[in-house]
């Protein structure tokens, strides 16, 4: 990388010559051109540095998605700082953990959540905390206007910390991953080129931008590009419609494109206009993938990544994008399918995924035991999903290593009997768990979302478990199956197996 290798100097090369072409344009017709995002993030990033935050210090946001967060994380990195982004969505006892753990020169918050903040502030000494509210306006940008907008980036190095991303935390502590200004760019670079992003592109951005897969994978690529998003604070499947024709590009977690598809006026029509549509952040049934295609003339290019790094493989650009499949490694990424000794497995065996680098995180904050562990010797990060690459390389994602159901002494990926039960009549959905057994240890358990249609109220505990012999070993065969509304996902469309098990359905 250059001189300053400071991810924002990289995105800011890309910007247009012309200021004046539109950045973001917003639901309501305003435009931020990018003439406006590099004098506001450079008031910001004044405003940081008055407030007396040095580079390598962090920058905690938890507020909903406006082009002044966006701002606010462009800023961050411009000032040599570390952005610390959370879901809007966590509750005090969560943020209390995170402030306390990151220790945060500032912490912006919402409005509402103010006191709460201040409260925390006190209590763990974080020094500073300002708001922002869900218009973009508050004591952050007020401070910020007193400032000017010319600011000179903060150099910085490649393995000097850009961000820090909680995950989920769904078992144990939830662990800080730090992500470089090397690891974002080498991804931001790979997956513009890979993705063919080219002049004229139109990002239709619905994703929430606390995430990995809004936040990097959909605005590096369209910063990087200098395009223009069309910035809108949530998915909302009925205004998508009416957008679609004014994009070419889309990205999306499984869940949008299944409402998109109960539109009844999706068609071909709308994305006539489209050049790619890309689905992440959770796996996307075969059936949608096939009916998508069907209704919009358009393949589901469908990728695999984490919060540890970015994206790590995706289907082809050019060439046979395969459902059930995200693809090949990305190029600088290594894939490595072992076993529990850490050797590789033959062909269309199902091991433990490893991958291994560029954007692969640096580790986890504080927690230098916890790093070690999750790397191999030679350097290739443990994923945790297990995984199989089949005879012409493509990757399948089989499941999480915490969700192998193990009964009777026998492994059991619950992504196999999920993708049969899905194909039955009725089934809109579905879910295998392990629940405790006296006798096996833990029992195959199916949690079932019927469709809203005659094949769905015809469904039954035993015709699924009849639908299913014959086509599964006996031993992997549901010993109870569950009806229910809805599983329960995260904000980035995962189902909750977590929160499954612990319903438990007794």
């Amino acid at each position: 990388m250059g001189i300053n290798d400071n991810l924002y100097t990289l995105l800011a090369s890309h910007f247009p010559g012309d200021d004046t072409l539109p950045c973001m344009i917003l639901s309501d017709g305003r435009v931020w051109t990018y003439g406006d995002v590099e004098r506001a993030s450079g008031r910001i990033a004044n405003l940081l540095t008055a407030l007396g935050l040095k580079p390598g210090d962090r920058v905690a946001a938890q507020v909903e998605k406006t082009p002044e967060a966006l701002l606010l994380y462009l800023a961050t990195l411009r000032a040599g700082m570390v952005f610390l982004p959370l879901n809007p969505a966590y509750q005090r006892k969560e943020i209390e953990y995170f402030l306390g753990d990151a220790e945060p020169g500032l912490f912006v918050c919402r409005p509402q959540n103010r006191a709460v903040a201040d409260d925390l502030a006190r209590k763990l000494g974080v020094p500073q905390v300002l708001a922002l509210d869900d218009d973009g306006r508050g004591s952050l940008i007020d401070a910020a206007a007193a400032h000017a907008d010319a600011f000179k980036t903060v150099a910085r190095r490649g393995q000097d910390l850009a961000c820090i991303l909680y995950t989920s935390g769904t078992t144990g502590r939830s662990k800080g991953a730090m992500l470089s200004h090397r690891n974002l760019a080498a991804n931001a670079r790979v997956l513009h080129a890979y993705w063919h992003f080219q002049p004229g592109d139109v990002l239709l951005h619905m994703l929430p931008i606390y995430h990995v897969h809004g936040l990097f994978v959909a605005c590096h690529c369209a910063l990087l590009n200098g395009s223009a998003m069309l910035f809108e604070p949530k998915f909302d499947a009925a205004r998508a419609l009416r957008l679609l024709p004014e994009a070419t590009v889309f990205m999306g977690v499984p869940t949008y494109y299944v409402r998109l598809l109960n539109e009844p006026g999706f068609s071909r029509a709308n994305c006539a206009n489209m050049r790619l549509f890309v689905s992440g952040s959770a796996p996307l049934l075969k059936e949608t993938f096939d009916e998508f295609k069907l209704r919009s003339g358009h393949t589901i290019l469908e990728r695999y990544g984490m919060t540890e790094g970015g994206m790590f493989t995706s289907n082809p650009y050019q060439g046979e994008r395969r459902g059930d499949s995200v693809g090949f490694p990305l190029p600088g990424i290594d894939v490595c399918i072992v076993d529990d000794a850490d050797q590789p497995v033959p062909t269309d065996q199902i091991g433990h995924l490893l991958v291994k680098g560029d954007s692969v995180f640096c580790g986890y904050w504080r927690m230098p035991e916890k790093t070690r562990e999750e790397f191999t010797a030679d350097s290739y990060f443990r994923t945790g999903d297990m995984g199989k690459l089949d005879a012409d390389g493509y990757l399948s994602i089989i499941g999480r290593y915490k969700d192998l159901v193990i009964s009777g002494g026998l492994n059991i990926y619950p992504r196999e009997i999920e993708e049969l039960i899905d194909l039955l009549p009725g089934v809109a959905e579905s879910a295998v768990i392990g629940l405790p057994h006296p006798d096996l240890g833990e029992a195959v358990t199916a949690v079932v979302v019927r469709k809203k249609n005659a094949h769905g109220a015809a469904l039954s505990e035993a015709g699924i478990v009849a639908a299913l012999r014959g086509e599964l070993a006996g031993f992997k065969l549901p010993k109870r199956v569950h009806f229910v509304e809805y599983l329960p996902r995260n904000a980035m469309g995962k189902v909750l197996k977590g929160e499954l098990r612990r319903r438990q359905y007794l």
